[in-house]
Parts: structure tokens; sequence; C-alpha cells
């Protein structure tokens, strides 16, 4: 008798990228509203900035009060129980707004309680996502859902200013609402085995600093992870805060436009298309992996800095190159933490990383926006590829011997 041939695209699988899909979709209208509801209604970037702010400190805080918890709990009831009550709060922000007008002041207090779930319910995703890929199928699951949130981007968001423009903000949120009831649903149907492992004396203040002290001693003697998580903060926290430079310089600059910027989004997804399908067919050998993301960092910082220097063509295809590369480089680090680090302190570690990028996004948005108040657009935009460079150099280039082995460790999927 044939043993059952082995997929990726197993049952509990399927219905995360299930699950995954019907959560994005909703969060992507949604949050297009509510983002342009919010200037709209108060006619100031200062209001978005100060939203986007305070967003920040939840995500900072949470996790380092969670995920000792979670590395001792199930992951699926926060899983589950996220969405669904994020479902519920979308449900009832769309009805209130159908019979109340909007209020800053009650949205910021809103986005603060959504913002609090939602880390809940990423730390719990990025914790179980691991276990639901089948040994061997690392790379390929990692570049579904690398591609999974750009393509629905691309589709959604032409598709969410077409629904703000017909049906309104409202109609939208309760749409929202029961996408994420339905990825709830859908999240429910997954069959893991998961322990416990709270002490007989319950979860004290003692175990939890016990755990964070645990998760810090292991960090601390890991310095290819405080390299690869250093690098993170630096470049996501750059890449956030020059959004609101490219937006400015393609709404004011001489023969560029908004519409114009909008392709670039097309332009990456393209690329990333290309690069997630080559990535999901091919394999980079293992002794090579370090050498092609360090390659492709360089290359991403320098594609930044050069941007809004080049004709408007070249920018397309510049942004293409980035989503090529990009996909490719994301999949080899996450396949390769994922199988690194040890499944007893996963929340706790992918917690630090959350905490540092929530961080630098706070710093980096506030010194960008202010460079852009005293420097030329793509002079600014040239710095922040500077700045990215250098973090590139210091955590990454100079800490090779640390990381390297990281990058390069033989993972299940060399077996395939």
């Amino acid at each position: 008798m044939s043993s059952k041939k082995k997929t990726l695209w197993t049952r509990n699988y399927t219905l995360l990228i299930m699950a995954t899909v019907s959560g994005s979709v909703g969060g992507i209208a949604g949050g297009f509203a509510l983002s342009f509801l919010v200037f709209d209604e108060t006619g100031s970037t200062l209001a978005a900035a100060l939203l986007l702010a305070l967003e920040m400190i939840p995500m900072f805080v949470i996790p380092l009060v969670a995920s000792p918890i979670m590395d001792r709990l199930p992951r699926k009831p926060f899983l589950v129980g996220g969405d669904a009550v994020n479902g519920l709060l979308y449900l009832l922000a769309g009805v209130y707004l159908l019979k109340f007008d909007f209020t800053y002041i009650g949205y910021l207090v809103f986005s603060l309680i959504l913002t609090s779930l939602s880390t809940f319910d990423r730390l719990a995703y990025n914790s179980i996502y691991p276990k639901l890929i089948e040994e061997g199928f690392e790379d390929k699951g990692y570049t579904v859902s690398g591609m999974l949130y750009p393509v629905l981007n691309v589709i959604m968001a032409p598709v969410a200013a077409w629904l703000y423009e017909r049906i309104g903000v409202s109609f939208i949120l309760i749409m929202q609402g029961g996408l994420s009831l339905l990825a709830a649903l859908i999240e429910s149907f997954i069959r893991i085995k998961e322990s416990t492992s709270i002490p007989e004396e319950g979860f004290l203040f003692g175990t939890w600093l016990s755990d964070i002290k645990e998760a810090a001693m292991y960090l601390k003697k890991e310095k290819g992870l405080q390299g690869i998580y250093g690098y993170m903060a630096v470049s996501n926290g750059i890449g956030n805060g020059y959004y609101p430079i490219l937006t400015a310089f393609f709404r004011t600059a001489p023969g560029f436009s908004i519409a114009m910027y909008s392709y670039f989004s097309a332009a990456e997804f393209i690329g990333r298309s290309l690069g997630g399908l080559l990535r999901y067919f091919s394999k980079i050998p293992r002794k090579s992996r370090f050498a092609f993301a360090a390659s492709v960092y360089v290359i991403y910082e320098t594609m930044d800095a050069i941007l809004l220097w080049l004709p408007y063509p070249l920018m397309l295809i510049n942004r293409a190159l980035c989503g090529f590369l990009g996909i490719n480089s994301a999949t080899l680090r996450e396949t390769a933490l994922r199988t690194y680090i040890p499944d007893n302190l996963r929340s706790r570690l992918y917690a630090f990383e959350e905490m540092l990028v929530s961080a630098s996004v706070l710093v980096f948005s506030l010194i960008i926006g202010f460079m852009g108040e005293i420097m030329p657009y793509n002079l600014c935009m040239t710095a922040c590829g500077a700045m990215a460079f250098i973090g590139c150099v210091v955590f990454i280039i100079l800490k090779k011997r640390h990381i390297a082995p990281i990058y390069n460790l033989e993972t299940p999927s060399d077996k395939k």
C-alpha cells in the first residue's frame, strides 16, 4: 500500500489561507475607507499622523505582555477569538456610523482597541503558521504568504475606492465585519494538537518575568538574530516613514500625479508575482542563501536612494525589480527564522521583533516627516536609502559570521 503523498496544500494549510484571504480582503477595504474618512472629516494630515503614532503604542506594549502567555497556551483560540471579536467591532462601528456622526476622539479609542486585538492576532498567526506547513514545504509555504497580501492589495485598492464612493464607509465596515467573522469560522475548523504548560500555581508575575528573561538570555547569545531583527527594524521603519514623501513628490512635482504613483503598486505586484512564481518552483542553493539575501538588501536600498531621480518608466522598472527581489529574500528570511527559532520561544521572539519594528516606525516616521519639511523630496528619499544602506552594512554585512549560518541552515525543504 502506497503512503499518502505529502503536499503543501493540506486541509489545515488550505483553511488558514482561506481565512487569511477573507480577513485580508475586508481589512484592505476597511483600512482604505477609514484612512480617507479620517482625512475627509478632519482635513488634517497631522490628525492622521497622530493616529499612526498612537497605534504604535499597543503594538509595542502588548507583545511584551502577551507573548510569554501565548508560548504556554494553545495559539488557535487566540487566532479564532481575535478575528471573531475584530469582526463584531467592525460590525458595530459600521452600524454606529449609519446612525451617528464621526468623532475623531471616538475613532482614536476604536483604533487603539482594534490595534490591540490585531497584535494578539498577529502573534498567534505567526506562531501557529509554521506548525501548519507540511515538513519539506517551508519555502513554498512562505512564498504563498509573502505573495498573498500584495496580490490582494492590488486587487482590493481600486475596489475599495469604488465602494467608498458608491456605498460609503458604513457599509464597507459592515462588510469587513462579516468577512472577519467568516475568517474566524474557517479557522475554527483547523485541527491541530497544541500543549498547555501553565504551572500548577497558575501563571504568576514571577512566571511571566522568568519567561521574559529566558527569551532575553536566548536572544543575548544569538548575535545573528540580533542583526536580522536590527536590520528589519531599520528597514521597515524607514520604509513606512518615506511613504508620505512619495505622496508629496507625486502631488507637487511637475509632470507627475497621484494616479502615476498608484501604478507603483501594480509594478511591484508584477515583480512580486514573477519572483514568487520563480521561488515557488525553484530553490536557491543552501550555501548561497545569505549571499543572495545580503545582495538583495544592498540593491533594494540603492533602488530606494535613486528612485526619485529616474524618468518615470525607469521608476516603474525600479519598483518591479524591488518586488521581484523582495519576495525572494523575504521567503528566505522567514523560512530560516521559523526553522531556526525553537517553537517554545517563537511568540516571545516574534514579539521582540514586533516591538522593535513598531518603535522604529514611530521614530523614523517623525524623523523623515521633519526631513520632508526642510529638504527637496528627491533628496530626502536619497537620504532614506542611504540610512537604510548603513543599517544593512551595520546589522547584516558586518555580522555575516553570525547571520550566514541562520540563512544557510538546512531545512526540511532542502530534502524535497
